[in-house]
C-alpha cells in the first residue's frame, strides 16, 4: 500500500568529485593517474602491480590513501598535495546554472568529500559555487576516516551541527558511499550513474542540475515523499 509522509530536510551533504561537476570532465581520471604516479615515484612500487593494489585498497578501505597509510606509512599531506597538483582550469568551467540552483536552497549545505579542503575549494571556486555552501567536511576534518566507513558519516553529522539523519540528504556518484548513509536514515541521491544490481538509492539523477525535478520541495517548501 502506498502512502505519503511529510519529511522536512534541514541539511544536504554533497560529494565533490564527479558529483558537483559532470563525470565526463576527465578530472577524476587525471587524479587517479596521479595516484599511480605517486605510488611509483614516491614508494618505488612496480607499475604493473598498482592497478590491482589500488583496487584492493579501495575495496578494503574506501580510498587508496587509507590503504597507503595503513601499509606504507604514507604522509597524507604529501599524498594529497601530489595527487591534486593538476591544472583544474583545463577540466572545470564556471557553472552559473548550478550556482543559481544551489543558491535557491534554504537548507544547510556541506561538501562531504574524501579529498582535502584545498582541492575542494579550488573546484568550488572554478565552478563559482563557493558561496553556496556552509562548509567543507574533508578527509582531515573526519580524522582520515573516509566514505564508506560508517564512522565518517557520524563525524560528518557532528560537524554539520548534529542534524537527525532523517532530516538529511546525501548526494554522491557512488552507490557504495550512499549505502551507509541510507542505513543511517538519510535520503540518498545517486548523481550521474545508473543504479547497480544489489544496491539502490532513493533517487537517481543524471546530473546535479536535475535535483529540483526529483525533490522540488527543497525549493517550494513542501516535503512529501511517497513510500511503499
Amino acid at each position: 500500500m502506498s502512502f505519503s509522509s511529510i519529511r522536512s530536510y534541514s541539511t544536504l551533504f554533497f560529494d565533490l568529485d564527479d558529483t558537483l561537476y559532470p563525470n565526463d570532465t576527465g578530472l577524476w581520471a587525471a587524479i587517479r593517474h596521479r595516484m599511480g604516479l605517486y605510488m611509483v615515484e614516491k614508494l618505488n612500487l612496480p607499475p604493473e602491480i598498482i592497478p590491482d593494489l589500488r583496487r584492493t585498497y579501495y575495496m578494503t578501505y574506501g580510498t587508496t590513501l587509507r590503504g597507503l597509510q595503513k601499509h606504507h606509512q604514507v604522509d597524507a599531506d604529501d599524498y594529497l598535495a601530489y595527487v591534486h597538483d593538476l591544472p583544474l582550469k583545463e577540466f572545470i568551467l564556471p557553472n552559473p546554472e548550478l550556482s543559481t540552483m544551489l543558491t535557491g536552497l534554504h537548507q544547510r549545505c556541506f561538501i562531504f568529500t574524501n579529498a582535502d579542503a584545498e582541492h575542494a575549494r579550488r573546484v568550488m571556486e572554478l565552478l563559482g559555487v563557493e558561496e553556496c555552501f556552509d562548509g567543507i567536511i574533508d578527509v582531515r576534518a573526519i580524522e582520515f576516516a573516509c566514505k564508506p566507513e560508517p564512522v565518517a558519516y557520524q563525524r560528518a553529522l557532528a560537524l554539520g551541527g548534529d542534524p537527525e539523519p532523517s532530516e538529511c540528504i546525501m548526494l554522491d556518484d557512488s552507490l557504495t558511499n550512499l549505502a551507509p548513509a541510507q542505513r543511517l536514515g538519510f535520503t540518498t541521491v545517486l548523481v550521474g550513474k545508473i543504479a547497480e544490481e544489489g544496491l539502490h538509492s532513493d533517487y537517481t539523477i543524471p546530473s546535479l542540475l536535475e535535483l529540483p525535478q526529483v525533490l522540488p520541495g527543497l525549493w517550494n517548501g513542501s516535503f512529501t515523499k511517497t513510500t511503499e
